[in-house]
């Protein structure tokens, strides 16, 4: 039989992150000494009192069906998180509970887009972006972002990108992969802009809010323009403040009518999320926060460890980031010295000759980068950079 697939999923690529690991995966199961330093998880263990609230949930039978859009209990949980943590208010029918962010973007782009609908994306982005964007039929139109930006778009470059096919435009911050976030006033200058074209729904990506440390406290766009709330879609999670990648719990928080549209798209794809994690989740959002600030200190001081190490390298050149658990340093002096045309090439040979594994920047849309996880230990990050060290210290 000739298996025709739908061009949708041809003109997509699977995701670059978890191809490097399941390489390195398979050169460690090869018996290779491989640092693996491309996926985005924290390496710390989810809170013992969240953990507690699942075990409980499960003696007490809440393993069965929920609402689609998530258990009552949560739902409110978030609304009181937005109410306390950026003075936002939303009520329940404005929550929606889903698999994990992912999913979450997922639902808003099938409820929102039509084939042949624009959506502007800055780049450096995070990798699904573009290709979730092309499987609901709409077109991504990247806006490059240079390292002399702190890879953040002005609002000249928003103004050139918008068109009249353009309905939604992708917000990240703090930045997967870069760790910038943008400040207030640069939102404020983004929001001028879009106040020009009412058209446009603002989608913000504020899974990192949490894991921060600039000198700004943490704002999205609609904290300082209160009046395209209504225009903003919300989109966060608990698997990355509160180690809980694999709980696969996201939610997004917006209008009434675009909320029920993504509620509408979930209960024909995947119903409720699982119940026992809901109630996981619904722990971490109200119970001590302080479990957050512990993994942000740890961040923060590989962070600094690995920024200066790696700029020190002949050919990196790397910013320290404002938060997250990456960062994202040029490395277009490494690849001439390596004698290589692309990031791709480069990181195949740390692969092969430092046993270091890592994402090239063509994958977040920015050739000549590669990002770096340091959601591990010191003492693996201390041996990845002595690899790679040696690596272009040989060429």
């Amino acid at each position: 039989m000739d298996y025709k697939l739908s061009r949708r999923v041809n003109a997509i690529k699977p995701s670059p992150t978890l191809a490097v690991s399941q390489k390195a995966a398979e050169l460690k199961a090869a018996g290779k000494d491989v640092i693996g330093l491309g996926v985005g998880e924290p390496d710390f263990d989810t809170p013992e009192f969240i953990r507690e609230a699942a075990k409980q949930a499960i003696d007490e039978g809440h393993t069965r069906y929920t609402a689609v859009d998530g258990i009552p209990a949560l739902k409110q949980a978030v609304c009181d998180k937005f109410k306390r943590d950026n003075q936002l208010s939303y009520t329940p029918d404005q929550v929606l509970i889903s698999s994990g962010g992912k999913h979450s973007i997922f639902n808003l782009l099938t409820a929102w887009l039509d084939e042949g609908d624009e959506v502007v994306i800055p780049a450096p982005y995070w990798v699904s972006y573009p290709d979730m964007t092309l499987l609901v039929g709409a077109k991504p139109v990247i806006v490059q972002a240079t390292i002399e930006q702190e890879y953040k778009i002005t609002a000249d470059q928003l103004r050139s990108a918008i068109t009249e096919k353009t309905r939604l435009l992708f917000l990240n911050s703090p930045s997967n992969p870069t760790g910038m976030a943008y400040s207030a006033d640069e939102l404020k200058a983004l929001a001028e802009v879009l106040r020009d074209y009412p058209n446009i729904l603002i989608a913000t990506d504020d899974m990192y809010e949490h894991i921060l440390w600039g000198d700004e406290p943490f704002v999205n766009l609609p904290m300082v323009a209160p009046d395209l709330i209504e225009r903003t879609v919300i989109l966060s999670g608990v698997s990355k403040a509160y180690a809980m990648t694999g709980w696969r719990i996201g939610y997004a928080a917006g209008p009434k009518a675009i909320i029920a549209a993504m509620k509408k798209v979930q209960s024909q794809s995947t119903s409720n999320p699982a119940a026992v994690s809901q109630h996981a989740a619904l722990a971490a959002l109200e119970g001590d926060q302080s479990c957050i600030q512990t993994m942000v200190t740890e961040f923060k001081k590989r962070h600094d460890y690995l920024v200066k190490a790696l700029h020190e390298i002949p050919g990196i050149q790397c910013l320290p980031g404002h938060g997250t658990f990456y960062t994202f340093p040029n490395v277009t002096g490494l690849m001439r010295k390596a004698g290589v045309d692309t990031d791709v090439a480069l990181c195949e040979r740390l692969l092969e000759e430092a046993n270091v594994a890592l994402v090239p920047g063509s994958a977040f849309g920015t050739q000549g980068y590669f990002r770096l996880s340091f959601a591990t230990s010191m003492d693996v990050l201390e041996e990845a950079v002595k690899r790679i060290r040696a690596f272009a210290e040989s060429l």
